[in-house]
């Protein structure tokens, strides 16, 4: 089968080759409204899971196919199906494990889509739809990636390989350290790629080598025993709304930089990267300055940074004239590499403490807390990555930090302290992964894919022996 080309240009022009065909089976992933979080339908996650397996089982690859759940250990709850596939290495080549995850976020305000959110559309270059980028376009690179292998090699691939589709990970991965310790024999790897991160662009690959931490909870404000009426006790008594907007300014300056005692930051050099770029990319109007200080991308990858991502408090179609007694809010934090998640909740909530105005009575909620990740690029692992991708794209790759946060990295380094952590994605920065109006950049989508194939077939050819 490989007489007359070699491998690789094998491997890559099956993976061109089978590009439609994986832009086909994404497109009806997409169609499966698979939201982990609470108050969703749990059987179209169960749905999406099955859509996985079939397609890791038409591979005829694995020695095993399987959905498994974990159970929560803190609620006992079960946790949301996850697909996990392996087959053995042989003849001394290492194992790789592929993840992604199949679940997504839910759509939102759907008036703010220009398409239907589980109608796959594609519309300049670019497939729209829920899931498009973050992550089941991750599922299907690796998907992708395995049929090329196989349609290249034949039987003749050594090459361990285990695949773990994760069903909740835009809810929180609850359960994933406990599947992670039920399934460390299935799941252990040499080398582990995460395809769930971005690119410097469309057209230039890279390699996320940090990602900040996160620290979630919900704050809740409380000022009075009771509602009360505006005009009758406004201007002597707080209502829970002035206490929080006096409190929630504390946490800036006036530049919107973080301004909370024990908040780290990480000193390390950023790329070049414009304001004009971040305005193109984040949807920055002109006239609306950015936040903060220092490079740009300093203030995404380095520092940290809090957002009040929701808040409970009367709507304004239900607006009365009352002194409302308590609310609720949301904060996200993001942590700077370097700095624990728990340290950072402890910090920010300790500055709430301190600052509460009025003795307004505090409470915290739904915490949810992950460390950082920063990647150790000396293995052998990154320099077949790297290589890979350059051939795949066309343009050498970069290293670059990543703002968001995949918490649960910490929890795999922890599982398999001696494993090369690849962080990968199929993501551009104009995929509005989480927003309305998600989608996938179907160039970057079939260079990911090509050159991941191309990483399979150097690690199963030269194991992880030095990289050219």
């Amino acid at each position: 089968m490989t007489s007359e080309l070699s491998r690789s240009a094998s491997v890559r022009e099956a993976a061109i080759g089978g590009v439609p065909a994986a832009l086909a089976d994404l497109g009806r992933l997409v169609r499966i409204p698979s939201v982990a979080f609470a108050g969703f339908d749990r059987a179209e996650v169960e749905r999406s899971a099955a859509a996985v397996k079939s397609l890791l089982d038409d591979l005829a690859f694995f020695d095993r196919v399987e959905v498994r759940t974990a159970t929560i250990p803190e609620t006992g709850v079960e946790g949301m199906p996850a697909v996990l596939a392996s087959r053995a290495a042989r003849n001394g080549r290492p194992t790789i494990l592929l993840y992604a995850h199949h679940d997504v976020q839910p759509v939102g305000d759907e008036d703010l889509w220009d398409t239907a959110p589980f109608e796959p559309t594609v519309q300049g270059g670019r497939l729209y739809g829920r899931g498009a980028a973050d992550d089941k376009a991750g599922v299907m690179a690796h998907v992708g990636a395995l049929r090329a292998l196989v349609a290249a090699l034949g039987d003749d691939i050594d090459l361990g390989v285990n695949v773990f589709i994760e069903g909740e990970e835009e809810a929180g991965s609850a359960s994933f350290a406990a599947f992670l310790h039920e399934n460390a024999d299935a799941l252990r790897a040499d080398v582990i790629v995460v395809a769930d991160s971005g690119n410097w662009d469309a057209a230039t690959p890279a390699l996320t080598v940090s990602l900040r931490g996160n620290a979630r909870f919900t704050l809740g404000v409380r000022t009075l025993a009771h509602a009360s009426h505006s005009g009758m006790f406004g201007g002597a008594v707080p209502d829970a709304m002035l206490a929080t907007v006096k409190l929630l300014g504390t946490l800036w300056d006036d530049d919107g930089a973080v301004a909370v005692a024990g908040l780290a930051e990480r000193d390390a050099a950023t790329p070049e990267y414009t304001e004009e770029t971040l305005r193109d990319e984040a949807g920055l109007p002109e006239g609306v300055r950015p936040i903060g200080r220092g490079t740009i991308l300093s203030r995404i990858w380095n520092k940290p940074s809090i957002t009040v991502t929701g808040i409970d408090f009367p709507t304004v179609r239900n607006a009365s004239n009352t002194l409302t007694p308590e609310l609720s809010a949301v904060l996200s934090v993001r942590v700077a590499p370097g700095q624990s998640g728990r340290d950072a909740y402890d910090a920010i909530a300790a500055h709430l403490r301190a600052h509460a105005p009025f003795g307004a009575e505090l409470t915290f909620s739904d915490v949810e807390v992950g460390d950082p990740f920063l990647a150790d690029t000396s293995g052998t692992a990154a320099a077949h990555a790297r290589a890979a991708l350059a051939e795949g794209y066309g343009t050498t790759p970069v290293d670059i930090g990543i703002g968001g946060s995949i918490p649960f990295i910490a929890d795999l380094v922890g599982q398999f302290p001696a494993a090369q952590i690849l962080v990968t994605g199929v993501e551009d920065p104009h995929a509005r992964a989480h927003s309305p109006g998600e989608s996938l950049h179907l160039d970057t989508f079939r260079h990911a894919l090509v050159s991941e194939a191309l990483l399979l077939e150097r690690l199963d050819r030269e194991g992880l022996g030095t990289a050219d």
